[in-house]
């Protein structure tokens, strides 16, 4: 099974390939995968960058006949002809390529294509003549599917991973892949028999940013003061300023806030994770929070006015921080 077919193609018998979503690093995990699979081994391999190669080597590339092999496989990075971006005066490159590509199921080439964007220009003839030619693989993915396409990825490269140490992997990633895919090259790394292990997700992968403010808003929410001012020390010794901890305080505490207003009209918790776009272990752990949602919203406005006071230049030192934490 190749990774691409974890995600949506539109014919994926069709070698031609068009990458596309928003993750420059999951797009380029998928397209190495797919470049060095079995079928392509003796192909002649060339990247071509367009913004920084320039559209007339790409045009060569692809007409040219290789020096080493009767076919290339030829990977093509920031394809800006596909946008809305893409200058009009480069009206005769296009058109080239708009002819290269609409005949390319006959070419002996394999050409991918990473459309790393948000949005493709339909209008244009040359961004549709591509969506018709090659088969498009979207990889947009919701929050609540990332741990499900991780734990794909890990089954297809024949790697083995239990259940808690995915948990594990994706919480201290934050619930995003390209943070997911580069911590597991570590655990790759790492592993014997190709088995990532719990304990091997705790010896190589540190806590992320988010979690080890997560973990000190949990100690003050215990009133476990103590706990919470060492961790909050440990993290200004590290380098975090009050401003960037602030705004991660702010977003867990208004998550809270949030989930435990749909519960209280009702939502139950998959619900919540559908209408939120948020990880499902979020969901759970603010669901088992006992902290009322009068609390949460005085929190959550006392975070606002500190955090305005810090970025106005009203307060400096990071003791102002320290109080918030142990008043709360």
């Amino acid at each position: 099974m190749t990774l691409l077919s974890l995600f949506k193609n539109t014919n994926n018998n069709n070698p031609q390939t068009l990458i596309w979503g928003e993750d420059s690093f999951l797009n380029d995990y998928l397209a190495h995968s797919y470049a060095h699979e079995k079928k392509f081994v003796e192909l002649d391999r060339i990247t071509v960058d367009c913004e920084t190669d320039g559209l007339d080597n790409l045009i060569a590339d692809l007409t040219e006949s290789s020096l080493f092999s009767s076919q290339k496989l030829i990977v093509v990075k920031n394809p800006f002809f596909l946008t809305s971006k893409a200058p009009k005066k480069m009206k005769k490159q296009f058109d080239q390529l708009e002819r290269i590509f609409a005949h390319i199921q006959g070419s002996d080439n394999v050409v991918i294509i990473i459309a790393s964007y948000n949005k493709l220009d339909r209008r244009k003839k040359l961004t549709k003549t591509v969506l018709s030619n090659f088969n498009v693989v979207e990889t947009k993915i919701k929050t609540y599917e990332v741990t499900a396409i991780a734990k794909s990825i890990i089954g297809a490269e024949g790697y083995t991973i239990s259940q808690p140490a995915l948990q594990l992997l994706v919480q201290r990633s934050d619930q995003v892949m390209d943070t997911i895919l580069s911590n597991y090259n570590k655990l790759k790394m790492a592993a014997t028999d190709n088995k990532i292990t719990e304990k091997l997700v705790e010896q190589n992968i540190d806590l992320s940013l988010a979690q080890n403010v997560f973990a000190i808003l949990e100690s003050a929410l215990k009133h476990n003061y103590r706990e919470a001012a060492e961790r909050l020390d440990n993290q200004l010794r590290e380098g975090s300023n009050p401003i960037q901890l602030l705004a991660v305080f702010e977003n867990q505490i208004e998550l809270i806030l949030v989930v435990k207003i749909l519960a209280k009209r009702g939502r139950n918790e998959p619900q919540i994770v559908k209408e939120l776009g948020v990880h499902p272990y979020r969901v759970k752990l603010a669901l088992r929070n006992k902290i009322s949602v009068e609390k949460l919203e005085e929190l959550l406005e006392a975070a606002i006015k500190l955090d305005y006071n810090y970025k106005n230049g009203t307060y400096h030192a990071n003791n102002f921080l320290k109080m918030f934490v142990l008043n709360v």
